[in-house]
């Protein structure tokens, strides 16, 4: 009898585990979030598949799995695991691309729209004491969205929605992603830039929805930022560490750019020294007022998404798992 373990207990129990993988598979739970490196021997030595949600797999970390043949990343990204450690012992590693592509998309533009059309900063004068005057504030921050060139770095599925929703907002949609094929933009009618950095000097909005790998990290630091124009909004609900925190400090303070969106950040949760960006946002300083919205790695979050999260991980376990069949699974030319 194979064996798989959701270690994290994200589940109140195990029954659509085990609905998909079928009965001739022992479906075990763990002691919940941060639990891998609390697993007993005995419990890792039996595992054929795991299930990684929050947790960091690590080299020392699957040396404890002898048997380990598939880990399913429930989510999208998969810098959380070792790839070289798992590559290595002939694991298999996959993720769960089409869960939460709409409520990614969906938060990316909010975040886009709720600065661009002040509505935090106005929120947040009226409900001061005393509240502000009853009245519009005037900021370069508002603009109108079917003046704004709308940037993506990153068409796949995530930013293939986001395009989709900026265009019905009236937006000019120009996206970069060296690893489409021409076409791409005809079949979606927005436009392609052929480097990053045309696609950066033609943004307003310069939203990221790249995977994080180590092509990525660092993607867009504080020269990028700069060739952005004056007054760009920038949104980050992919990978933190894509985005230099520490330049968008920067830009952000001088007056550079106007505001910026961020689900995601370097250090999740943020750990002291936390960075320069979250302290003064978390102070509320006079100069961030209306120009800084931060969620906590919450974009894909609904309770339909959580639970297609279970469903479609357990259903990509059985495919490779028991099956053989390859869904899901990343390849090293992915990293």
């Amino acid at each position: 009898m194979l064996t798989v373990l959701e270690p994290e207990r994200l589940y109140p129990d195990t029954a659509e585990e085990q609905r998909i993988l079928g009965p001739d598979v022992r479906v075990l739970h763990g002691g919940g979030e941060g639990s891998i490196a609390q697993l007993p021997d005995e419990v890792c030595a039996e595992v054929d598949g795991l299930f990684v949600f929050r947790n960091w797999l690590s080299a020392a970390d699957i040396a404890r799995f002898p048997k380990l043949r598939v880990v399913v990343r429930m989510g999208v990204g998969y810098d959380r695991l070792d790839r070289a450690a798992l590559a290595a012992r002939g694991v298999k590693v996959c993720n769960v691309p089409d869960y939460g592509t709409t409520e990614v998309a969906d938060h990316a533009i909010t975040l886009a729209l709720a600065l661009r059309r002040g509505i935090t900063m106005h929120h947040d004068l009226q409900r001061a004491d005393p509240p502000a005057p009853w009245a519009y504030v005037a900021t370069p921050i508002h603009q109108r969205m079917g003046d704004q060139t709308y940037g993506i770095l990153g068409l796949g599925r995530i930013g293939t929605a986001v395009a989709l929703r900026a265009k019905a907002f009236g937006c000019r949609v120009v996206f970069h992603d060296p690893y489409l094929p021409n076409g791409v933009e005809r079949a979606l009618g927005i436009e392609r830039a052929r480097t990053k950095e045309e696609l950066l000097a033609r943004s307003n909005i310069l939203s990221l929805h790249a995977p994080l790998t180590r092509n990525t990290r660092g993607l867009v630091g504080e020269k990028e930022l700069r060739t952005l124009p004056a007054g760009a909004v920038v949104v980050n609900t992919a990978r933190g560490p894509m985005l230099d925190i520490e330049a968008l400090y920067n830009v952000l303070r001088d007056g550079h750019l106007a505001a910026a969106g961020l689900d995601v950040i370097p250090d999740e949760p943020p750990v002291e020294p936390i960075p320069r960006l979250l302290a003064a946002y978390r102070a509320r300083e006079a100069w961030l007022e209306g120009r800084l919205i931060i969620t906590p790695h919450s974009a894909f979050y609904t309770p339909q998404a959580y639970g297609d999260i279970r469903t479609k991980s357990a259903e990509t376990m059985r495919d490779v798992l028991l099956e053989g069949v390859g869904s899901n699974v990343i390849t090293p030319e992915m990293d």
